[in-house]
């Protein structure tokens, strides 16, 4: 496929890719964004030519157009609406992000007042939850509970199921953020068999979070400054990553219309796969298995031994070939967890420790990039602060939300926006004639 400089009848494109195949030449339009791959507009592929492409994974398809996330994994680059992920994390908060996220623009005083009103508004759930909850076994994983909780809250709810109504659009953005938080929290309670914490909304976002995580009816919990600054940054980290599995999952179901909750639902879903949002939990899978600081030596010589089938979980990312931007930010935060709950000796810890040391050493590593990613170090930061790894991919969920519910409204406001229908390479058998039963 070449591409030649001609003027197309698109507005936005000022070249056409062109395409023989079969002794048939077409063109088609190139788009150019304004950072990243430009685009060849194959839309009309399958009626000009007969052909569909074939690209599993999607690794070289632009699904859709969008100005929230950009990624340039080469360089190590994840920004949000222009805004470098590091600056973020370090001068904003999460709340902040998610204005931005949803709008477009860094909230001015009277705008974040009113989107920190509006979320608080919304922290509570409606209490017959509570029996929802309880269906449950105790030993479920809360990712399970995760996902029919938010979707539940369409039958809750139904003054903000009309997607194609701007403010209850909003209005269901404003609910999931503030409630998932609530949600998670009392996964978690029930997990442990504790009685559900209320929201406070004299707190920000993450100490409430972290108080309805961790305290008790029965005394007075004052949730630590360090740790509820360094929940607001793996948040923060967490809001959005482009059109990944998860964003996609969102991003497809909402394209049938389906209402906001039920869109989330999947997400959360799409994100329990280990390969996605259970990554971190596998992290800690991966630490527990080694056990001791002892036996890294014999674990990293599997790890370079392909036929062993040992992977070195938190290390490496499909998208960045550099250093994931987010792990920089994390790596400090977990110096600065660290140093404040004294748990430098912890077992798990002491592992993960040795293991970063090897990764950022040793020659076989460093050649093939693979640096610790931000599920490595937001697992690590989690388990010192007391958080279980089935905990980790609940966590995910509540930060990612917030890019989830951005993307969804972006799609939904798009007027190409279309239903998603995928095509396929058809492998299987071609028509047959029936044979009855007595005669096979």
């Amino acid at each position: 496929m070449a591409a030649t400089e001609k003027k197309s009848a698109a507005p936005a494109s000022k070249r056409n890719a062109t395409l023989s195949v079969d002794s048939k030449t077409v063109e088609f339009p190139m788009y150019d964004g304004t950072e990243g791959p430009s685009v060849i507009d194959i839309s009309k592929l399958y009626s000009d030519t007969g052909y569909f492409t074939f690209d599993p994974g999607f690794m070289s398809t632009a699904s859709c157009e969008s100005k929230i996330t950009f990624i340039d994994g080469d360089k190590g680059i994840l920004r949000y609406r222009g805004y470098d992920i590091d600056v973020l994390a370090e001068k904003s908060d999460f709340l902040e992000v998610s204005y931005l996220l949803l709008n477009g623009e860094l909230p001015n005083a009277q705008e974040s007042k009113e989107h920190i009103r509006k979320i608080k508004n919304h922290t509570m759930v409606h209490e017959q939850l509570h029996f929802l909850y309880r269906g449950f076994p105790r030993a479920s994983h809360p990712m399970a509970v995760m996902a029919g909780a938010a979707a539940s809250l369409a039958a809750f709810y139904h003054d903000s199921l009309d997607v194609n109504d701007p403010a209850q659009r909003e209005l269901s953005a404003y609910r999931l953020i503030a409630k998932m938080p609530t949600l998670a929290a009392m996964a978690f309670k029930y997990s442990i068999g504790m009685p559900f914490i209320y929201p406070q909304n004299e707190m920000n976002f993450s100490e409430n979070f972290l108080h309805m995580m961790f305290a008790t009816p029965c005394e007075k919990y004052t949730v630590n400054p360090v740790l509820a600054r360094a929940m607001d940054r793996i948040l923060t980290l967490h809001a959005d990553h482009e059109q990944n599995a998860s964003t996609s999952t969102v991003r497809l179901a909402g394209s049938s219309g389906a209402n906001p909750f039920a869109c989330m639902s999947a997400g959360i879903a799409s994100l329990w796969g280990p390969a996605h949002g259970g990554a971190n939990e596998a992290v800690i899978n991966m630490l527990r298995e080694i056990g001791d600081v002892s036996k890294i030596p014999d674990f990293i010589k599997k790890v370079k031994d392909k036929s062993s089938g040992i992977k070195l979980m938190g290390f490496g990312h499909r998208v960045y070939k550099n250093y994931d931007p987010r792990a920089k930010v994390l790596r400090q935060t977990l110096e600065e967890v660290l140093g404040e709950l004294g748990k430098i000796d912890e077992p798990l810890l002491k592992i993960a420790i040795e293991l970063e040391r090897i990764a950022l050493s040793d020659e076989y590593f460093v050649e093939r990039k693979l640096y610790p990613n931000v599920d490595f170090y937001s697992g690590i930061i989690y388990r010192a602060m007391g958080i279980p790894s089935k905990m980790f991919t609940v966590l995910f969920a509540v930060a990612r939300t917030a890019g989830w519910i951005a993307q969804w409204k972006e799609m939904m406001e798009d007027p190409k926006n279309k239903i998603g229908r995928p095509r396929q390479l058809y492998l299987g058998a071609q028509q047959r004639s029936f044979i009855p039963l007595e005669k096979r």
